[in-house]
This record gives structure tokens, C-alpha cells and sequence, in this order.
């Protein structure tokens, strides 16, 4: 019984900080989610094997975790017929036919804004 007071009275002692480090919505519009996202599909472009680039599509999920800034997204890319290293992919076509493929991923950015570091700590993404 004695060991079970100070494991009870951890866990109230740490419950509201647990609690407090979720993660909440936040504007798709805010300057440092548009920059996460843009970095995010640019890291996506740097590690695939594929030598076609990917662009946004659509940004679904928006949220970021309390007291950080730590943001996860939610975003569907499309495959486009310029190389990747190509010069202003947002306004390339997407291919069509056999070449067309799309992909939805969520991602987990760590930002250090005073630094300008953006860090991709998981990555998430499914073919469809």
C-alpha cells in the first residue's frame, strides 16, 4: 500500500503535463505552418528515388503541439512531369496517364524559428 501513494501521487502530479503537450488545430494560412508544409514536400522530393518531382495538392490536417513547434500535417501530392531539381514545380503540369501517380502523407516538422531549422522528425506516406 505505501508503494502506491507515491506512484498515485506521480501520476497527479504529471497528468495535467501530459495533457497540455497535444497537439491543437491551427490556421493552414499561419507563416510558419505554410513554411513547414513547403519544407516538408521539399524534404519528400530530396529523399525519394523517383526523378519526377511532387507538388501540393491539398493540406488537410493542420495542427500543432502545445507550448512547441512542433507542427503535423496532413497533405496529398501529386507527381508532375518536371525533374525535381526543375526551377518553379508549383506550376507544373501533373502527369497523366501511366506516369500519374498521387501520394498521401502526414508529416511531423520541428521548427527552431530563431535559427531557421526545420527538421522532419516522421514521415508518412501511402500510394494511391
Amino acid at each position: 500500500m505505501l508503494l502506491k501513494v507515491p506512484l498515485l501521487l506521480g501520476l497527479i502530479a504529471l497528468g495535467p503535463l501530459v495533457c497540455i503537450f497535444e497537439f491543437v488545430d491551427v490556421s493552414k494560412s499561419t507563416n510558419a505552418f505554410a513554411i513547414c508544409v513547403e519544407f516538408a514536400v521539399f524534404q519528400f522530393n530530396e529523399v525519394q528515388e523517383d526523378e519526377y518531382a511532387y507538388k501540393l495538392l491539398w493540406v488537410g490536417r493542420s495542427q500543432r503541439k502545445r507550448f512547441t513547434w512542433i507542427y503535423l500535417m496532413d497533405v496529398k501530392m501529386g507527381r508532375t512531369v518536371c525533374k525535381k531539381h526543375d526551377e518553379d514545380i508549383d506550376n507544373c503540369p501533373l502527369q497523366e496517364g501511366p506516369g500519374k501517380k498521387k501520394v498521401d502523407c502526414t508529416f511531423v516538422v520541428d521548427v527552431q524559428p530563431w535559427l531557421s531549422e526545420f527538421t522532419v522528425l516522421n514521415s508518412t506516406c501511402v500510394q494511391e
